[in-house]
């Protein structure tokens, strides 16, 4: 008789052990996708700033361009650029139009723009920096084709873990349910044989 007490303690204990595993795992499992489900949405918003950033500051820069070409269509003459260059550029001193003497084989006269010294060194030092703006323009182009190739990924990262969380494929979530299922099954045998 104290056998069979015995097993039934062990059977009620066993069943009653599985209750309360798969209770704590179902718990743990519903923290972590709650949890999971947090962080998606922090960085979901995360993105959908920077995207936003990203997009004022293309439509900036479309505007700013559009008004460099604009200035570049409408300033053409030497004169019109001799007025405009001390905008665009700080030279110490300005540039002149000369306008050259005229020759018995060239009926009109030819104007030429007379640089002053001190002019050459600034000249100079903002073609040089010209090209390291173009140099440096392309990195960032380069590194803006990288970072979109990342984020993208990311997207896809993120919304793989979203499926997750939601409990994943259709076929995952079937191996989970019968899996829950045949654990209860075998609770129920036991704590059914444990009452009897």
């Amino acid at each position: 008789m104290p056998s069979r007490y015995l097993i039934h303690l062990a059977e009620l204990t066993i069943a009653i052990l599985l209750a309360l595993a798969i209770f704590f795992s179902w718990r743990a499992d519903r923290r972590d996708r709650a949890q999971l489900a947090s962080e998606l949405a922090a960085t979901k918003q995360l993105l959908t700033a920077a995207d936003a950033r990203q997009h004022d500051r293309d439509t900036q820069l479309a505007q700013t361009l559009a008004t460099l070409a604009a200035e570049k269509r409408t300033v053409i003459t030497p004169a019109q650029i001799i007025r405009e260059l001390p905008t665009q550029i700080t030279l110490p001193s300005r540039i002149t139009l000369q306008t050259a003497p005229v020759l018995p084989n060239s009926p009109t006269p030819k104007t030429n723009a007379v640089i002053p010294a001190e002019d050459l060194k600034p000249l100079y030092d903002f073609t040089i920096e010209c090209k390291a703006c173009q140099a440096k323009l392309a990195t960032s182009q380069s590194d803006l084709a990288d970072e979109r190739a990342k984020t993208t990924a990311l997207t896809r990262e993120r919304d793989d873990a979203l499926r997750i969380a939601r409990g994943g494929s259709a076929w995952r979530r079937i191996t989970r349910a019968a899996k829950w299922f045949l654990i209860g099954a075998a609770a129920g045998a036991i704590a059914a044989k444990a009452a009897h």
